[in-house]
């Protein structure tokens, strides 16, 4: 029987912002590095690295090396990967819809 406690593994990756991007981005297929990289506003490419190699690492995501040249690499989700973007994709679109509210309530708090 599994401990629940070990949920908040995968919870972190759920919770994640870069990870939750990432995916998100990769919904219609193979995206290169630097794809990603101009795609999500405000991630350095050191974590941009550091976080696809965690979702490879958890069977997220697959990491391909194209023998071109010159050489590139490009990621892709898994089938786990895929549900993962099912699951969170109502959350992104909440925040989405949800953005100007949040500042609005916090823009109020910050005047308090």
């Amino acid at each position: 029987m599994q401990d629940p406690c070990q949920a908040r593994e995968v919870l972190g990756i759920v919770g994640d912002k870069w990870a939750l991007l990432i995916v998100r981005m990769l919904k219609d297929g193979p995206r290169r590095f630097t794809e990603l990289k101009r795609a999500i506003d405000g991630i350095s490419q050191r974590m941009l690295t550091a976080t696809l190699r965690d979702l490879e690492r958890d069977g997220i995501l697959t990491r391909t090396v194209h023998n071109v040249m010159p050489p590139h690499v490009s990621y892709e989700l898994t089938p786990m990967g895929r549900t993962l973007r099912e699951a969170t994709a109502p959350l992104l679109e909440w925040s989405i819809t949800h953005l100007a509210h949040i500042d609005a309530a916090r823009a109020a708090y910050g005047n308090r």
